[in-house]
């Protein structure tokens, strides 16, 4: 990645400044640009490389671009003395919000991007077909992407297909958007499943998207459109198991380079920051870059000075399965200044902390570069601007979509719940190939002892929701871009109102003998409307485009 940006400078100021600080504000001389740019195969190299930059801009803050409304999921909370991100806690984002408006602009920069590539790749000469139908793929995959994360987060948006803004563009319905993102991911089922050149291929491993990445999208897309607000039911759900199936089989039978993992810290570890086989979509950083290549670690302020923005939710951790999965993902203890090493849920009487709350892991790296954060260890993280990879879909998820997706569409059979096992014996720490001795279970003849808490028996009901919970626990807290957060997994069963309905009574919940949290601070005001499932566009843009009043 390191050789990818060294040629970045100029070419991402190309596109940003022939693009538009606000999607809506035109700019002449871009109609230009992608006619006379694309002029050879280096062209098309670097207007991925320039995509990539733009995009890992796009998700290395979920402050200012990516992953501010997943807050409203049942994971993640922010500081309750926080006003940006508790806008989300609160379900009450004002129209005017400025971050809000930041991730607006900056998906639509991003879409524009992938418009300027979409429509010059093909002009370029001196170049093979497959060169330029992969770069194309890789370009209609993003667009796919962006605007899935923005139907979702918006509802109804115009469609916009070139690099020039239109200010009376009318606003396209939700079924409309998701039309175009299942063709552009079609489109990018067509990439090569696996690249032969550096830098798209790195230790034998794809670090752009490829066909295993676009039909892993595709999956969990169906999957969408089969619950809210589309509803298509049944048949979107086979649609899905099927999509995931073609991802599966191909990892099985070896197609595509990817295998699970027997551990599953190994998923968001440094040490397999750079060669990671799970993951199936990534973006990459590298801090010595400078710019867009690193990635910001959000930690809690109380254990090694960051910002405090993200916290977890009790109720979750409460519910989250004990094992080494949970080790993982959560603080098992925490330093706290003047105090020493505490639980969580630590505090005196009358209480001295502001927040008395669980707290993620997966966003901290080490107090040594390149390596993992150790808890135990009271020394601050080496840098809150890290190289960890920003993880958009791993294998893992894909295993659980397929199941989820043979139980919404009221089916079962066993090697659905064989998958649903699979992950939960590695999250317990039965994986598939681990070495029983260090975990202290039994062996016979050197066959691994599995739990299978999930029996055979299960129903389709049963069989979704076992899938739909492991994926929760699966990805519950990680925000950095990805397609399947926990939040989305909620929007799409409509079950956000629960949520709502939950925080407002904000119970107390005993999280230790005789030890009672609740999350304090944040009031969820007014009634439940699914208008609360939207975003509000902001303002400016209303003001640009009056077809953006709802």
């Amino acid at each position: 990645m390191k050789n990818i940006l060294k040629t970045l400078g100029v070419v991402s100021l190309m596109i940003w400044f022939t693009s538009c600080e606000d999607f809506l504000t035109e700019d002449p001389k871009g109609r230009l640009a992608s006619v006379y740019f694309f002029q050879s195969a280096a062209d098309l190299d670097a207007s991925i490389n320039a995509l990539y930059y733009n995009l890992a801009s796009e998700t290395f803050s979920t402050e200012y671009y990516l992953g501010q409304n997943l807050y409203m999921g049942d994971d993640i909370s922010s500081n309750p003395i926080g006003v940006s991100l508790g806008m989300y806690d609160r379900y009450d984002v004002v129209d005017n919000h400025t971050w809000m408006k930041m991730m607006w602009d900056h998906l639509w920069n991003d879409i524009k991007c992938c418009n300027f590539i979409i429509n010059g790749a093909g002009n370029t000469t001196d170049v093979s077909d497959e060169e330029i139908q992969y770069t194309l793929a890789i370009a209609h995959y993003w667009r796919a992407y962006f605007y899935f994360y923005i139907v979702r987060t918006w509802g109804p948006i115009p469609i916009m297909l070139e690099k020039e803004a239109d200010y009376s563009k009318p606003l396209c319905s939700v079924e409309e958007v998701y039309d175009l993102i299942v063709s552009d991911l079609k489109i990018a089922e067509g990439a090569r499943i696996r690249y032969t050149k550096s830098p798209y291929i790195i230790n034998g491993r794809n670090r752009v998207v490829d066909q295993a990445s676009a039909k892993a999208t595709l999956a969990y897309v169906y999957m969408t459109m089969a619950g809210w607000p589309l509803n298509k039911g049944t048949e979107y759900y086979q649609m899905a198991a099927a999509k995931a199936k073609e991802v599966l089989d191909g990892v099985e039978n070896g197609t595509y380079s990817n295998e699970l993992y027997d551990e599953y810290w190994k998923i968001n570890s440094l040490l397999y920051n750079d060669d990671n086989s799970e993951v199936l979509t990534a973006v990459y950083y590298n801090r010595d870059t400078g710019g867009n290549g690193y990635v910001y670690a959000d930690y809690h302020t109380e254990i090694a000075g960051g910002w405090n923005n993200s916290n977890a939710e009790i109720k979750f951790w409460y519910d989250y399965p004990a094992g080494p999965r949970k080790d993982a993902t959560y603080f098992p203890k925490m330093y706290l200044t003047n105090v020493g090493l505490v639980d969580w849920w630590w505090d005196t009487d009358p209480p001295s902390r502001v927040t008395v709350r669980p707290c993620f892991m997966r966003s901290i790296e080490g107090q040594v570069r390149f390596t993992d954060y150790d808890w135990s260890d009271p020394r601050p993280p080496h840098s809150g601007n890290g190289d960890r990879s920003s993880r958009i879909i791993h294998l893992g998820e894909v295993y659980l979509w397929y199941a989820e997706a043979i139980g919404r569409a009221g089916q079962t059979n066993a090697k659905a719940i064989e998958y649903v096992n699979m992950i939960r014996n590695r999250a317990d720490g039965f994986g598939p190939v681990a070495d029983r001795s260090t975990v202290g279970v039994p062996e016979i003849d050197h066959v691994p002892v599995y739990t299978n808490i999930y029996p055979n028996t299960m129903n389709a009901s049963e069989l979704a929701e076992a899938a739909y919970n492991e994926h929760g626990w699966e990805i519950g807290g990680y925000i950095y871009g990805q397609v399947g957060a926990r939040y989305w997994d909620m929007h799409r069963m409509n079950r956000v109102k629960d949520h709502f309905e939950f925080r407002k009574q904000d119970p107390m919940i005993e999280v230790a003998p005789g030890v009672f949290r609740n999350m304090g601070g944040i009031a969820v005001p007014g009634t439940w409307s699914d208008s609360k499932m939207y975003l509000p566009y902001p303002t400016d843009d209303v003001m640009l485009n009056p077809n953006l009043k709802r």
